[in-house]
């Protein structure tokens, strides 16, 4: 009976304090009982709901936190409906009373009513709260947080209010403001009352019981019992009395004199809900006032020892009124307690049977300590970098965990994302807040967090020393040249500030969540601003405990999304028909005679117009029909009259402003376009001063000098140009020379020139007719031109993939649908998300390479007067087979090389106008090389061995004829052979690396800033443009990678700044003596500088601007200021195109302009160069002057459509890298077998260093990749061990194409590491989704039915990853986590860290249980084999993922070579010309 004892010790402690009538009905009850009318549970639950009714009138502040959890505050949930009634009625005047109760200790937390002192049994008794003023708080570790309770926004929340410093009034009408909001309030989890829960559970499939008190389901295995008291464990009030803590004496009386509750700490404890369920105290369980017990050790507050010792054993403590933490105790561990009605107790060891559940507890406050610091000091991490951090962290001893996982994280994402708001609260305003870096807006989207939640109790001053040191170290201010600088400070600011202006306007909130609905503070620097707080009203800045999470998160997702969709965009209109131009009345007279006349035109020199004499080659204003328009600028370049009028003909300038740099450039610069017409004389409006600023000689000395930002004085009729420009491409470049010939220089306009060039060379024009009598219908050629390139009989060509088919119908891939039709819901309940048929990653779309067929004729057919008609050149013919075209399919181009052709002797004839290009295709025999020599000789060269015939679909040896045009070209000594003469000369550009007589490229000094392991230096190495000598890179690991593949080089591992500012103050060497490169030294830079802090797409503000400012790009410029190389590369993301509206780009190609560069941006998709992956890149280049400004390479391989979009759109206007074979590619894709099939299979967690290759190279891609030389040992083929679920995941996830998460079995599995993983539960139903076949729930959380989470319903450690389908209908189902790569498809872009839950989830091997290796990311990057990574394999991963591909480099740098030898081609003739001038004066 000693549980009856308890009652009615309890019940004496009561009932002094209960009024009569109460007091009367538990006698009487008392009497049944005894009497034995009624049994014990009905006598218990009678006085306990006696009890409830009496003191939830009593107490009256918890009335509205009851009534916000829909159910009573009583003791069984709201088993006594009735009361409800009662509560809520009370009026307000009672509520005051309580709140205002004298009693309540001031400064201290809860009130203190009489009933304090006493009756354990309620949790109504008043919660106490804890206050801030006594405790540090929850991240007391974090520099800038509050004291963080449990109170969330229920009962003690409002309860605690007195204790926050504000006026009462200010209590009582957020109080106010919340008993309205009580329906709508997002409250921590309003589940349907939970008395209905338990009432209507039988929907469909009745979920399984849940305790209607801790919510855990009752038929789960890890529910445990607490296993009971040891016989001398004492109640509460005796223990609190007991002489060994030695506080108080046995006075009752003494409770009420203290100030503050006693402190103890308690070891061996166990936290158990009222029917003995063992629960976690942290899940919002106190919050909605469900009475938790302890039972444990006490100690007293000084001795630090956790074991049982000197403590006294105490039995169901409680209930809980609050639990709280209190920082970092020395550092690692939290310290963490609760607050019964009586006392504090600080929690050490747990009991062994409660210890699991409280490690949970110590492991999300340590997370979360990971997490805020992690960020503070890199706010642009990736979520995948954040896991990183995490799997790498190793928790402290005395933790009960040994790891942290992935799964870690997203169990207590809630309860991080609110440490990281607590954290961003305390912060300043200008500060960036934590949470909507990148990796939190991932997180919370995985996670499903609800923001703006536990904000109700948190208006608190924080009143403890910071634990987080700031890191001060950041990146140091951008060491800039003058010029930079004035480009970067002054020129820009006042556009700042207009846009602040502007942009002022748009910040609202969400409105809906708690901290929109708090009131102002009145404390902040913001509220104390505001005229109702008496102050100015000028910030206009909303409170800093206001600010608006939700707001703040979706405005940073705004700012990353860019619309890959073509934007709607208005072609560049003809300038002729842009130009809306006004005549003016303007007296008209020539001056002189005529100096041609040409029929009926006469050519003057010069006109007067309204008294100004204007002559051939001036420069002239023309006003516009439209006044806000500036007015245009030609240059008159020829005066005539004709029947027309007085006349002239306008070559046009435009005005930066027009170009793609828009409101950055000079407001008086201008570019040449080639863009002219004739107009009236009495269009113009006045002369102008527009002069050329040619470089200076000295210039790449000039760089870093103190520069006037201003070119010329502006007058209002005074402007220079530095360029011509191409309004296409967006290219800035030297304007061309023209010299017109004496006969025609009044008349000669270099844009006409230039434009009639262009309209030429689209037309196929056919020369050298050759005499064939037998054929009347046709006239044979030898040669044709077309696009600036001459073909002959013989040559190879290239056409598009619709310009002839073959006999063969290839074994196509069927475009089959990889939707199961009948599968059984049951056991995958995610299936049905699978709707779409399109992988991400699949080739089904990738167009076929070009064809290519061999010139046999080139023809015009004859008219019926036997002239030919030469306004159309025909060609006849050969086709080549490629392997995939012959009858074995695709699995042919296989282990083929991927420029090997068959023969065919089918003949096709074809319009010259669809021609794409010239190649080289020569019989392999025939070579004087090995075909691999050949074939690295560069692109545009195909061998074939043999000839195909489709009829018997067989390979047999080629024809004669075949052969016979090939001996032309005995491999070396090109040009030799017969009937070559004058082809060989036709075929210069195209042969260079063979011609005898090609000059040989040097190979230019490269300083690579930003290099990584050295992706983007590797691809030029191979090219053969450049020698890096020196690179910069700040993370160690990557530099080492870069020493070990470039041992030549000087690689700096500091700050690119300090770097700079020591060469630019004179000095030598740095600190370790290395030599540092000087003005003069770097003939070419590259890199790729990262751009954080202002990456968004949104204007820019004057944060995100000094942001900018600072920025590593900004550094980059200087450097490129200051050494002035020949040729400039800055790589980027493709969004740094679009950043800040395009502004980014345009400040850099500003910059780059005045300094005197020629310059250009693109966008190229590395999967176009040979590599199986989807990467785009913004590349933007520049020259210096005199040399040639490169242009973008064409495309190499086809490549899956949908990652070809690479047109940029900048203020409405679309441009175009200047790439003209589109989507087009000689080579077909290559793809994730091409790449890796080769590698031998490896398990989980592969870590061996190196192994042996156990076999020969498959494919073209896998012989390029190892290398020439025999490679017998493979390395770097380790993998990321994963956790024993991630683990068991991908074990389950089929090895079909598509295959991801969704296909995962709802199952129990047993894992590695010997647990047992759970089945999902569908407990909610889904409003989008409805139900399953079976009519099975959809839903895992109470948000699928459109309320807020509940925390008591997340699920851990099921095989289908909870979180997935609780946010998947708002992410696009998660489409591709936990997916495989599939053979044939090729990699999403290659990741820093490859996570199944990561960004980019597709990276499981396609057969393997594994993600991928460190080896498997290289070749997908396009490394060669025999390149080395170093550190551990997570810094692996990253060197790999952050690296540029150096098949892409590659292709860039053969198009630098081009232009040098160009350059020096030209060079060599002006030479040759010299010399024979100087021949001849001789």
């Amino acid at each position: 009976m000693q549980f009856q004892d308890h009652v009615k010790e309890k019940l004496r402690l009561v009932q002094d304090f209960l009024h009569v009538d109460a007091q009367d009905q538990l006698t009487s009850l008392e009497e049944k009982m005894k009497s034995s009318e009624i049994s014990m549970e009905i006598y218990i639950s009678k006085v306990k709901s006696l009890l409830g009714k009496e003191l939830n009138l009593e107490n009256g502040s918890h009335v509205d936190g009851m009534e916000k959890n829909g159910k009573t505050n009583g003791f069984t949930n709201g088993s006594h409906k009735d009361e409800d009634g009662e509560d809520v009625t009370m009026d307000m005047h009672e509520e005051e009373e309580a709140v205002k109760s004298p009693t309540a200790p001031k400064g201290k937390g809860g009130r203190r009513s009489k009933a304090n002192s006493d009756n354990k049994k309620s949790p109504v008794s008043t919660r106490v709260t804890r206050n801030s003023g006594k405790q540090p708080t929850i991240l007391s570790m974090f520099s800038k947080v509050q004291k963080r309770k449990s109170e969330d926004l229920n009962g003690e929340a409002t309860n605690g209010q007195n204790e926050l410093k504000k006026e009462e009034d200010d209590a009582e009408e957020s109080r106010e403001e919340k008993r309205l909001k009580v329906d709508s309030s997002d409250n921590a989890a309003p589940e349907e009352s939970k008395s209905e829960m338990i009432k209507s559970v039988s929907a469909a499939k009745t979920p399984p019981p849940k305790c209607p008190d801790c919510r855990q389901y009752l038929d789960d295995s890890d529910l445990k019992f607490f296993q009971g008291d040891p016989d001398n464990a004492l109640d509460e009030p005796e223990m609190l009395t007991d002489e060994r803590l030695s506080l108080f004496d046995s006075n009752e009386d003494g409770f009420e004199s203290y100030e503050d509750l006693p402190q103890h700490k308690i070891t061996n404890f166990s936290v158990y809900d009222k029917r003995g369920h063992l629960c976690p105290f942290d899940s919002g369980l106190i919050e909605k006032n469900v009475e938790l017990y302890f039972s444990c050790v006490v100690k007293p507050i000084y001795d630090d020892n956790p074991c049982l010792d000197g403590g006294v054993p105490a039995k169901k403590l409680g209930p809980i009124n609050a639990w709280w933490i209190t920082g970092f105790d020395g550092g690692e561990k939290a310290l963490i307690g609760f607050t019964t009605a009586f006392a504090d107790y600080i929690l050490m060891q747990p009991s062994e049977e409660y210890a699991p559940i409280f490690a949970l507890m110590q492991e999300k406050i340590y997370m979360s300590k990971i997490v805020v610091e992690f960020l503070q000091k890199n706010p642009d991490a990736t979520y995948e970098d954040l896991l990183n951090k995490i799997e790498t962290t190793v928790p402290p001893a005395g933790l009960n965990f040994n790891c942290f996982t992935e799964d870690t994280l997203l169990r207590h994402a809630q309860f991080v994302v609110e440490q990281v708001e607590s954290y961003d609260e305390a912060g300043d305003s200008d500060e960036q807040p934590i949470i909507v870096t990148p990796c939190m807006r991932d997180l919370i989207k995985l996670a499903g967090v609800t923001l703006g939640k536990r904000r109700a109790a948190r208006r608190q001053a924080i009143r403890h020393p910071t634990k987080i040191e700031k890191d001060s170290k950041g990146p140091t201010k951008a060491t800039t040249t003058k010029l930079v600088y004035q480009i970067f400070d002054t020129f820009f600011s006042d556009q700042i500030e207009q846009n602040d202006k502007e942009s002022g306007v748009k910040r609202h909130r969400c409105g809906v969540c708690e901290v929109c609905q708090s009131p102002d503070c009145g404390k902040c620097t913001a509220c104390k601003d505001m005229i109702k707080f008496g102050g100015s009203g000028k910030s206009k800045q909303a409170c800093k405990q206001r600010r608006c999470p939700n707001l703040a998160v979706k405005e940073a997702e705004d700012d990353e999304n860019i619309e890959e969709e073509d934007v709607p965009v208005e072609k560049t209109k003809k300038v002729a028909s842009a130009k809306r131009k006004k005549q003016t009345q303007c007296k008209l007279t020539w001056i002189g005679e005529p100096v041609q006349t040409e029929g009926k035109k006469q050519y003057y020199k010069k006109v007067s117009v309204n008294d100004e004499v204007l002559e051939v080659g001036d420069c002239v204003s023309v006003s516009s029909e439209d006044p806000s328009i500036p007015l245009y600028l030609a240059r008159i370049t020829s005066l005539w009259e004709d029947a027309s009028g007085k006349m002239f003909h306008a070559h046009w300038f435009l005005r930066g402003i027009h170009t793609v740099l828009g409101e950055s450039s000079d407001p008086l610069e201008l570019v040449i376009v080639d863009e002219c017409e004739d107009m009236l004389l009495n269009y113009v409006q006045g002369k102008v001063n527009v002069t050329y600023k040619p470089p200076s000689n000295n210039w790449f000395m000039e760089g870093g000098m103190d520069v006037d930002l201003k070119v010329i004085d502006d007058d209002g009729k005074s402007f220079f140009y530095q360029f011509w420009y191409d309004t296409e491409f967006a290219r800035f470049e030297t304007p061309p020379k023209t010299t017109p010939s004496e006969d025609c220089k009044f008349k000669f306009c270099g844009s006409c020139d230039r434009t009639k060039e262009r309209e030429r060379q689209e037309i196929p024009q056919a020369f050298e007719p050759l005499e064939n009598e037998d054929n009347d219908s046709k006239a044979l050629y030898a040669l044709a031109c077309f696009k600036g390139e001459q073909f002959r009989v013989g040559d190879g060509i290239y056409l598009p993939p619709e310009g002839f088919n073959f006999s063969v119908k290839p074994a196509s891939p069927v475009k089959r649908s990889h939707r199961k039709e009948d599968v059984d819901e049951e056991l995958y309940p995610e299936y049905y998300r699978k709707s779409s048929d399109y992988i991400k990653g699949s080739n089904l779309d990738a167009p076929e390479p070009f064809r290519i067929g061999r010139i046999k004729e080139i023809f015009c057919h004859r008219r019926s007067n036997g002239k030919p008609d030469m306004s159309e050149v025909k060609l006849r013919l050969y086709k080549f087979y490629r392997p995939e075209n012959t009858h074995k399919g695709v699995k042919a181009s296989y282990h083929t090389d991927i420029n090997q052709l068959y023969w065919s002797d089918e003949e096709v004839t074809v319009s010259m106008s669809e021609v794409l290009g010239r190649c080289q295709v020569e019989y392999g025999e025939d070579l004087n090389e090995s075909v691999q020599d050949y074939s690295s000789g560069g692109p545009d060269r195909f061998y074939f061995l043999e000839a195909y015939n489709a009829k018997s679909k067989s390979f047999e040896d080629p024809p004669n004829h075949a052969r016979s045009s090939v001996h032309k070209g005995k491999g070396k000594g090109k040009g030799k052979g017969k009937g070559k003469g004058k082809a060989s000369a036709a075929q210069e550009p195209q042969e260079t690396q063979t011609e005898p007589q090609a000059p040989k490229v040097p190979k230019y000094r490269t300083l690579d800033v930003f290099s990584g392991c050295g992706g983007l230096s590797e691809g030029f190495h191979q090219a053969g443009i450049s020698e890096t000598l020196w690179a910069i890179e700040m993370w160690e690991p990557a530099a080492q990678a870069f020493r070990l593949n470039n041992p030549g080089t000087t690689v700096f591992t500091e700050d690119c700044n300090i770097l700079l500012k020591l060469v630019m103050s004179g000095e030598k060497t740095n600190s370790l003596g290395q030599k540092l490169p000087q003005k003069g030294d770097v003939e070419m830079l590259c890199g790729g500088p990262p751009c954080q802090g202002f990456s968004g797409m949104n204007r820019f503000n004057s944060r995100t601007y000094s942001k900018f400012k600072n920025s590593l790009v900004v550094s980059y410029l200087s450097y490129c200021d200051y050494y002035r190389p020949k040729f400039f590369l800055l790589e980027n993301v493709r969004n740094f195109v679009s950043f800040k509206n395009s502004m980014v780009l345009k400040l850099t190609l500003r910059c780059l302009v005045r300094m005197g560069y020629q310059c250009t941006f693109g966008v190229l998709q590395a999967g176009q160069y040979g590599v199986a992956q989807t990467r785009r890149r913004a590349i933007i280049l520049a020259a210096a002057p005199g040399e040639k400004l490169p242009r973008y390479p064409e495309p190499l391989h086809v490549f899956a459509p949908r990652a070809c979009s690479l047109s940029v759109v900048v203020d409405e206007k679309k441009y175009v890298s200047n790439v003209t074979r589109g989507n087009g590619g000689i080579y077909r894709t290559i793809t994730v077998r091409d790449t890796m099939s080769d590698l031998p299979e490896i398990r989980n967690g592969a870590a061996a260093l190196e192994i042996s290759y156990n076999g020969e190279p498959q494919s073209w891609f896998q012989r390029q990749i190892r290398g020439t030389q025999y490679q017998p040992i493979l390395r770097d083929h380790i993998c990321k061990d994963m956790s024993a679920l991630v683990e068991g995941r991908m074990r389950h996830i089929p090895l079909a194409p598509g295959s991801d998460w969704r296909d995962l079995p709802n199952i129990e599995v047993r894992l590695k590491d010997g647990t047992m993983t759970k089945k999902l539960r569908y407990t909610h139903s889904d409003k989008k989704n409805g139900r399953s076949s079976t009519g099975a729930l959809r839903g895992v959380c109470t948000c699928a039915g459109g309320k807020p989470c509940d925390p008591a319903d997340r699920q851990f450690n099921t095989l289908i990853p909870w979180c997935l389908p609780h946010t998947g209908n708002r992410h696009n189902h998660w489409a591709g986590l936990y997916g495989r790569l599939e053979w044939d498809g090729f990699f999403s872009t290659t990741v820093t860290n490859p996570e199944p839950m990561g960004k980019q989830g597709r990276v499981l091997h396609p057969e393997q249980h594994r993600v991928v290796s460190v080896r498997e990311c290289a070749r997908s990057q396009g490394f060669p084999d025999t390149y080395r990574f170093f550190g551990n394999i997570l810094d692996k991963h990253r060197q790999v993922g952050n690296a540029v591909p150096p098949p892409l480099s590659r292709a860039i740098g053969l198009e630098l070579k081009k232009c040098v030898m160009e350059r020096m081609k030209e060079e060599q003739a002006t030479e040759n010309i010299k010399q024979e001038k100087m021949e001849v004066s001789d």
